[in-house]
């Protein structure tokens, strides 16, 4: 307990998934948390949860495409709690029907997701930090997303605006290092939130869980607790990295698992 006593923190798009376990678990850890979500209706029930834990914590409205609503719940974080420590910029959207290869691609769907994916990142942060310096300095935390690392057949866009994230978080530690702001990105895998439970069939689950290091799945609260960390002062000398918590994934030869089959047939013959 008290690993993040005393922080106040705001998460963007903390009403589910990956958000949602990182709030709760940095108010179970001792911060004050804001909860800013385009879903104003499970912010307030998110945070509702963890003040009947015990803990602190207020939802609020956020829309992450609009610049005066991320500015205004910076603003509500600091009037709330009188301080900001921690900024979680974990705002992303994705569009399988738009999101194409890069021939076939939707353009005004490119904008969009460079709007929210990366510019929103740069825009929470630009009015954090101001605030963060006043402080004493703080952590900001970008999700970002092994598409930033791997090519694909789809999601052109998102890949990029992901790629964008990371750089962004090196571009930002840099900057502001000096100020005491450290600035970490994380980027997960396929981690079963709600929405990859109730959109993706079992059948691309299981391909994806073939071609895993680790024989399961990544969880909301493994991607949680690897915020919770950047958001201590455990982490106080790293900044400008980016995290991959994937599962190994991506770090094989992509041709192990079906090796490992053919190898497993041959035997058996």
């Amino acid at each position: 307990m008290g690993r993040v006593q005393g922080k106040v923190a705001l998460i963007t798009g903390g009403a589910s998934g990956i958000g949602l376990s990182a709030a709760t678990l940095l108010a179970k850890e001792g911060a004050k948390v804001v909860i800013a979500d385009f879903n104003t209706a499970g912010a307030e029930e998110a945070a509702a949860e963890i003040q009947k834990a015990g803990g602190e914590a207020t939802g609020i409205f956020l829309d992450a495409s609009k610049e005066e609503s991320i500015r205004d719940a910076v603003e509500f974080t600091v009037n709330r709690y009188g301080l900001l420590n921690v900024l979680y910029n974990n705002v992303g959207v994705t569009n399988l029907q738009k999101d194409l290869d890069v021939v076939n691609i939707d353009l005004d769907e490119w904008d969009r997701l460079m709007n929210v994916n990366t510019k929103s990142v740069l825009l929470g942060s630009r009015f954090a930090i101001p605030h963060m310096i006043k402080a004493g300095g703080g952590s900001i935390i970008n999700t970002a997303s092994m598409a930033a690392f791997a090519g694909d057949a789809l999601r052109s866009a998102y890949g990029a605006s992901k790629a964008a994230v990371v750089n962004l978080t090196r571009y930002i530690a840099a900057q502001y290092g000096k100020d005491r702001i450290r600035c970490n990105g994380v980027a997960p895998g396929l981690v079963l939130t709600p929405a990859a439970k109730n959109n993706m069939p079992p059948a691309v689950l299981d391909i994806f869980e073939k071609f895993n290091a680790l024989p399961y799945h990544g969880e909301p609260d493994d991607i949680g607790y690897t915020v919770l960390f950047l958001a201590s002062d455990e982490s106080k000398f790293i900044t400008g990295q980016t995290f991959q918590v994937e599962g190994g994934h991506y770090m094989a030869n992509p041709s192990i698992a079906d090796f490992n089959a053919y190898m497993a047939q041959a035997q058996s013959k």
